[in-house]
C-alpha cells in the first residue's frame, strides 16, 4: 500500500519538476543562458530529491508501524526457533 502511495507523491513532485527541467534544457541548449538554465535544472532534481530523501510528519505513523511489524516479525521468529529447539532436545532425551 505503500508503494501507492509514494509513485502518487512521486508523481506529484515529478509534475513540478519536469516543466523546471524542460525550461532549464531550452534555457541552457536553445538560448544560450547557462545560468538560468542551470538553475532551474538544479531546482528541478532538488525538488525529486527531497521528496525521495526527506520525512513529513505524515510520514512518522507509517515508519513506526514498520518498526512495531519488524520487531513483532523477529520476535516471534525468535520464539519458534526456541520451541524447536526445545522439541528436538526432547525428542533425543526419549
Amino acid at each position: 500500500m505503500a508503494g501507492i502511495i509514494d509513485t502518487i507523491k512521486l508523481a506529484g513532485v515529478l509534475v513540478l519538476a519536469l516543466p523546471a527541467a524542460l525550461a532549464g534544457l531550452e534555457f541552457l541548449l536553445v538560448r544560450g543562458e547557462t545560468t538560468v538554465g542551470a538553475i532551474l535544472l538544479g531546482l528541478a532534481v532538488a525538488l525529486v530529491v527531497i521528496e525521495q530523501r526527506l520525512t513529513t510528519p505524515s510520514d512518522l505513523p507509517g515508519l513506526a508501524a514498520k518498526r512495531v511489524v519488524g520487531t513483532v516479525a523477529s520476535d516471534s521468529e525468535s520464539d519458534s526457533d526456541a520451541d524447536d529447539e526445545t522439541t528436538t532436545v526432547r525428542a533425543d532425551d526419549r
